[in-house]
């Protein structure tokens, strides 16, 4: 089973406890979501608020199997502060991409975002980058894959299953982009296995 860190089960914890408070304080719903600018909802803050609010259950579970999956690697790999410096950087991008996007590509297109899949995006980006050959047996894939193709099948699967049109697909590209960014960067500074 999951060999959770201590710092990514403190992430779950809070994740859960943030899930838990949405469903039995309501009014938290309108002030955790990331808005674009322009809407009258904005607020800066909601660049770290909105990944640890989610919009259903199957969205918390399937964010927090992903987080429990492959971040205890990467903490371990880095340590919990390199990790949790990872882990914010990657959700925060993934916001201000967010917002950017709306605000200057398609004006008043998207609403609130709320989830960690940003950041999850750019951890199986992390992982893929750092473990690229390493077979990976993934729930409802028939065949291992290597590391460094999971994120490009993930992202696929998560497009063509959405249904409602509610994931915010620029979310998790902004996530995975602000990984590939990150781990890069690390690579080039030549620290050992950074």
């Amino acid at each position: 089973m999951f060999q959770l860190t201590p710092l990514v089960r403190n992430l779950i914890i809070i994740n859960v406890v943030v899930f838990v408070l949405q469903q039995i304080v309501p009014v938290i719903n309108a002030l955790v979501p990331l808005n674009t600018v322009g809407t009258g909802g904005f607020m800066p803050y909601q660049f770290l608020t909105y990944m640890f609010a989610h919009g259903g259950f199957m969205h918390i579970l399937f964010n927090m199997l992903t987080l429990a999956s492959f971040a205890p690697i990467l903490e371990n790999e880095w340590g919990d502060k390199k990790f949790l410096f990872f882990y914010l950087a990657t959700g925060i991008g993934a916001g201000i991409i967010y917002v950017a996007f709306n605000h200057f590509i398609l004006p008043g297109s998207a609403g609130a975002v709320v989830g960690a899949s940003g950041a999850l995006f750019g951890v199986l980006m992390a992982f893929g980058m750092l473990y690229p050959n390493m077979e990976l047996q993934m729930l409802f894939i028939p065949v291992p894959i290597k590391a460094k193709y999971m994120v490009f099948i993930v992202g696929i699967i998560t497009y063509l299953l959405d249904r409602s049109g509610q994931v915010s697909h620029i979310t998790h590209f902004g996530g995975a982009i602000v990984g590939l960014i990150i781990v890069s960067v690390w690579k080039g500074q030549g620290r050992g296995r950074y």
